[in-house]
C-alpha cells in the first residue's frame, strides 16, 4: 500500500458523515445481541436475513466476560466499517477501543470511546508511532486485548503476532479470528511460511519450529509469555478462532 493510497483514505474517512453511537438508547447487555444490532459477522445469527454469522460472540464472552465492567483498553487489527468495534465499546461501557485498518474509508461508526487509525501492519515504523501517540495519550503502556481480525493472509498473521503481542497485558488476551483461512485459500497462504494451525500447537508444546518470520529467539519469549491457549470452531465451514492468554 503506497503513501497516496492510504492518504486517500484517511481523507475520505476525514470527511465522511458517521453514525454517532454515543447517544444510542439500546438496553442491550448481550454481547451477540450487540453484533447483531451494529451489524457484525462475529454474530450467531442474523434474523433479519435468515443466516448466520461466523458465532464467536460466545467465544469472546466465554473468555472476556469478567472484563465486563472494567476499564479496559482494547486494540483491533482489521476493523472495516467499525461494526464489532461499536459492539464492543457498548459490552465494555468503561473502554477505549483502537481500530487499526489499512482502509478506514470504510469504518462508518463514531464514538469518543473509538479511535482509528489508518496504517498498514506491515510498517512498523508507522504502528511504532501510533502506539507511542496513544500511550501518551492514554498514559498506559499495554492493552488489555488485542484482536487480529485483518487481512487472514498468513504473513500478515504472523508478523501481527511477532510485533503486537509484546504490547498485551499481563493476563490480558489475544484473539486470532479465522486463523485457518490459509488452510482453506490459496489466497491466503501469501508465503512459505508455518501455518496457523501448527504454529499455534509448537507454541502449546513448547516445541521449537522452522520460520524465517518468527525467530528461534521469538519462540523462547512467546514460550515464556503464552499461559494458555483456546481454540475454536464457528458457525461457517471457515470460522475459526483462537484465544491467547498472556501470563
Amino acid at each position: 500500500m503506497n503513501f497516496f493510497s492510504l492518504f486517500k483514505r484517511k481523507l475520505i474517512y476525514k470527511f465522511k458523515q458517521k453514525i454517532s453511537i454515543d447517544n444510542d438508547k439500546i438496553k442491550i447487555t448481550s454481547l451477540d445481541e450487540l453484533f447483531n444490532f451494529y451489524g457484525s459477522d462475529k454474530a450467531d445469527f442474523f434474523k433479519v436475513n435468515n443466516t448466520k454469522g461466523h458465532g464467536f460472540s460466545k467465544f469472546y464472552s466465554q473468555h472476556l466476560e469478567y472484563l465486563k465492567n472494567k476499564e479496559i483498553y482494547v486494540l483491533e487489527i482489521g476493523s472495516y466499517a467499525g461494526a464489532s468495534a461499536a459492539a464492543f465499546s457498548k459490552y465494555f461501557p468503561k473502554s477505549k477501543i483502537f481500530c487499526l485498518d489499512i482502509n478506514i474509508s470504510n469504518f462508518k461508526y463514531f464514538s469518543k470511546k473509538i479511535k482509528v487509525f489508518g496504517v498498514d501492519i506491515r510498517n512498523e515504523k508507522e504502528n511504532l508511532k501510533i502506539l507511542s501517540n496513544i500511550f501518551s495519550e492514554y498514559n498506559i503502556n499495554f492493552f488489555d486485548i488485542i484482536i487480529d481480525d485483518g487481512s487472514h493472509d498468513l504473513s500478515d498473521m504472523l508478523l501481527s503476532f511477532k510485533f503486537f503481542f509484546q504490547y498485551l497485558k499481563k493476563k490480558g488476551t489475544y484473539v486470532i479470528e479465522d486463523y485457518l483461512h490459509p488452510n482453506y485459500y490459496q489466497r491466503n497462504r501469501d508465503i512459505n511460511e508455518i501455518l496457523m494451525d501448527k504454529f499455534i500447537q509448537n507454541l502449546k508444546n513448547k516445541k521449537l519450529f522452522k520460520s524465517k518470520i518468527i525467530t528461534e529467539k521469538d519462540q523462547i519469549y512467546l514460550m515464556k509469555y503464552i499461559k494458555s491457549i483456546y481454540c475454536y470452531k464457528g458457525n461457517l465451514k471457515d470460522s475459526d478462532i483462537a484465544f491467547i492468554k498472556k501470563i
